[in-house]
This record gives structure tokens, sequence and C-alpha cells, in this order.
């Protein structure tokens, strides 16, 4: 029987490389993604791409987008429908914390250890929960820290039987952007699947425009771009201005901030 695991599957570069991390690892892979009514839900149908694409590829996937429409009028943050304009600039400022969604990961989290418990009672072996959380995001996201995943961990087997079947799996959570992107180039490798295939049915952009074009100004795409830059390549995903003005705009930025 192979490995069991269930992924918080966002559509974005980070997750997108765990799945790919779960396949090249030889799990089997329920992917949930949520839609709480996000402005940059684009990433719901890049979600969608890459799990098409990866069963063309041989390589199928369980997958189930779980919708949290009620919620949206409910929550105060800029990144949800009605909420102020998302902020531009690095993710060292201040005005970063408006992105923030309140208990986003801890919502997400109850229905994954619901699944993963549900799947590890079924199969009565130890299923894993894959996140692609990383060191970036644990200043201006709390609950993406460890401390927030011991603690939720810890409430999770208070309040469920048998829940010890249940582990996590973040391979990322002391790493980076450019670790993750590095990692994914690995893992397309390993899997003869195309580079440039998998990480253009990935978004990033916390400002994608009406027709799913990223912009290179907000905080998340300022940091995929420069995982890219790093690593020397260009990103495949297309770009309101085009890549090289992206690429320029964030080169200036990282001066800035050097």
């Amino acid at each position: 029987m192979k490995k069991q695991a269930v992924l918080s599957l966002s559509g974005g570069m980070d997750s997108s490389t765990v799945l790919l991390h779960l396949l090249a690892e030889n799990y089997e892979v329920t992917a949930l993604s949520f839609d709480y009514g996000q402005k940059h839900n684009v990433e719901l149908e890049r979600a969608s791409e890459l799990i098409e694409y990866l069963d063309r590829k041989g390589y199928p996937v369980k997958y189930q987008r779980i919708t949290l429409q009620g919620l949206v009028s409910l929550l105060n943050s800029n990144l949800v429908k009605g909420g102020e304009d998302v902020p531009e600039g690095h993710y060292e400022e201040e005005n970063m914390k408006d992105t923030v969604v309140p208990n986003r990961n801890k919502m997400f989290s109850s229905i994954i250890q619901a699944v993963a418990l549900s799947i590890a009672n079924k199969v009565n072996d130890t299923v894993y929960i894959a996140m692609g959380i990383h060191a970036g995001d644990h200043a201006i996201y709390p609950d993406c820290r460890q401390e927030f995943r011991d603690a939720d961990y810890e409430a999770f087997k208070q309040g469920n039987w048998d829940a010890d079947k249940v582990k996590y799996f973040t391979p990322y959570l002391n790493g980076d952007k450019y670790d993750i992107l590095k990692d994914g180039e690995s893992c397309c490798k390993f899997l003869n699947i195309d580079f440039d295939e998998v990480y253009k049915r990935t978004n990033t952009s916390y400002k994608p425009t009406a027709e799913g074009l990223s912009d290179y100004k907000s905080a998340s795409s300022v940091e995929r771009i420069e995982a890219f830059l790093k690593l020397g390549r260009k990103d495949p995903v297309q770009y309101v201005d085009g890549w090289e003005v992206a690429k320029t705009h964030v080169e200036k930025l990282l001066a800035k901030h050097a």
C-alpha cells in the first residue's frame, strides 16, 4: 500500500511543489483547495489545471475543492473580496500584515485533519498532512509558525480518538521560496515532467488581473520572482507587463532592501 497524504493545495507555487515532492516520494495524495472568497481566486483554476496535467502524465491525484463562500462578508482582510486594495512591496514592510486572513490556516487545518483522520481510520495506517508553509511566511503570518502547528496538533489530538495516526509533513518549514523552487526543479526531473508546464499552472500573485495575469508588485509576487532570479530561470507565468519588466522591478526592490 502506498503512503497516504492529504495536501492543502492552494494553487500557489509552494503547495504545488509539495505535491510534486509527495508524488516523487510515491505517496497517494488527496489534495484539497479552499474557496474562501479570495481576490486571487485564479489560484483555484491553476490548481485544477495542474491536477489535470499531472493526471495526463500518469500521476493521478484525488482532488476536491471546498467552498467557504459564506465567510466572505465576515472576514476582514485585504485579500478577501470587499476588502481594501492588496498592499504592494516587500514582505519586510509593515503594511504586509494587511494580507493576513484571520484564522485562515486554522480553518483549513480543521478540515484537513478531519479528512486525514477519516482516511487513516479507513486504511488503518498513518496519514500525513502536507503543507507548503515556509520560513518566509513566519514574520507576517503567525499561523505558519511551528508554535501554531504544535498547539493546533495538540488540540486535534485532544479532540479526536486515534489522532496519533495523523502526522504532519512540512518539508519547507525552515526554507524559503528559493529552496522550494529548487526542490521543485529536482522533482520535475525525477518525475520526467516539464518544469515550465508545471509552474505556469501556479499562481503566487495576490493582485492578478481579471484575465489571470500576475502582478509583480505585491509581496507574494516579489518573493516568487526573487526565487526564480536566484534559480536562474525565467518564470513561465504571464506577467501583466511581461517578464523583463517584472524582473527589473524586483531587482530594484531587492537592491533597496539589501
